[in-house]
């Protein structure tokens, strides 16, 4: 089968709805997107794994390995897209559409523009010229809970660099901030409003916590600092508040959703039981309960070496300084699994989650020429290339 075009590929793969959600009613399978990158894959003579994250959701992810040996060059990220309001864009969020010099459609930055690159990478390179192997890695769920990163833990990739194709700008990005996103619930009792000894009303304990988490919220910024960030100081967002049912009845239930941005360095596990601290002291003798959970598990933060191999030879053909930013990606799974793990991709991360998502067409053709060269590097010219080029 001769490998489609870049646009046609790209026009597929938007074509086919891949919505991660931690509402089981947006909630989609990825497995026809997984499929099509399979066969295209396959097509150009690479094997290709798909292993299962969730059988029951549709969830999969994929691994298409070009070329023999260990310690390649691994090209990849998720497949998956968030949900969108279609009524909000100006034409069919699953049909690309082409004006302008951009590619409009849903995930087309974010990041399902990323795969058709390194398929036409794969079939450009000959697989008897590869020193060491190329291969493509597509995720699940990388919108929601991360569940397909988690699941790489113990698979055995060939590989000991990683470049994450998310939106960057084509500006090698050697750290991120990592994100909780936590539900706090406080129960108490109802009552009717003209005797407030009738209940416990939770409105009011949810003020104390909320007060509590703005005074935590200063303390870590006071605590963390890094000034590579554009917001240097962990952040604290209080997203969602629901509460109660009526004006003259005390609220006997009340839930807030926040996030937090944290800094590399900053340990999950720590702030989890900071969180349930303070929370707790801040509800201690109301007659309240306090219920805690993260609405899905913590992302670590991510930072590389700034003097990585991989890292120079990024900033060196993209002719781009190293940078951070501030949303999070599969790069600290990897970096546990002992990658030198870098985030660098076409397109703006000011597009993703947009209407009228859109991917700039010139941004294609300075990234697949990159990746070349990476791939060149990493992968043709032999076992020393990677650490040469690293430090030329």
């Amino acid at each position: 089968m001769k490998l489609p075009s870049y646009r046609e590929m790209l026009a597929a793969l938007v074509a086919a709805p891949s919505v991660s959600s931690t509402d089981p009613a947006l909630d989609q399978p990825n497995r026809p997107v997984i499929d099509l990158l399979a066969g295209w894959a396959e097509s150009v003579g690479a094997r290709v794994e798909i292993e299962p994250v969730d059988e029951a959701r549709g969830k999969y992810n994929l691994l298409a390995t070009l070329g023999e040996g260990e310690s390649g060059l691994l090209l990849g990220g998720h497949v998956d897209t968030v949900p969108c309001d279609p009524d909000r864009w100006h034409s069919d969020p699953w049909r690309l559409r082409e004006e302008g010099g951009r590619y409009y459609g849903l995930g087309a930055t974010d990041m399902k523009g990323f795969f058709p690159l390194v398929l036409e990478l794969m079939a450009r390179v000959d697989a008897a010229s590869l020193r060491r192997p190329l291969v493509l890695l597509a995720t699940a769920d990388e919108e929601s809970t991360m569940a397909g990163a988690r699941l790489l833990d113990g698979v055995r990739l060939p590989a000991s660099h990683a470049v994450i194709g998310e939106p960057t700008d084509l500006a090698p990005v050697f750290m991120h901030k990592g994100i909780m996103m936590e539900s706090l619930r406080l129960t108490g009792r109802s009552g009717h409003s003209s005797n407030p000894a009738l209940g416990v009303n939770a409105i009011e304990g949810m003020h104390e916590v909320i007060g509590a988490l703005l005074h935590w919220r200063e303390q870590l910024a006071g605590k963390w600092s890094d000034e590579r960030f554009e917001v240097p100081v962990p952040t604290l967002n209080l997203g969602v508040i629901h509460g109660g049912d009526n004006p003259n009845r005390i609220c006997g239930e009340c839930e807030l959703q926040f996030d937090l941005r944290l800094l590399p360095g900053m340990d999950l596990a720590e702030l989890e039981r900071d969180l349930a601290r303070l929370a707790a002291d801040a509800v201690a003798g109301t007659g309240l309960k306090m219920e805690l959970q993260p609405l899905f598990e913590g992302v670590p933060a991510h930072r590389a070496d700034p003097d990585g191999e991989l890292l120079q030879a990024l900033v060196e053909l993209s002719g781009r300084p190293a940078k951070s930013v501030a949303f999070g990606t599969e790069a600290p799974f990897l970096a546990g699994m002992g990658l030198e793990a870098v985030v660098f991709g076409p397109g703006s991360i000011d597009q993703a989650h947009q209407p009228d998502e859109y991917l700039e067409i010139s941004r294609t053709e300075e990234c697949r020429t990159v990746l070349a060269g990476v791939v060149e590097r990493f992968c043709t010219r032999g076992p020393e290339a990677g650490r040469r080029a690293g430090h030329g």
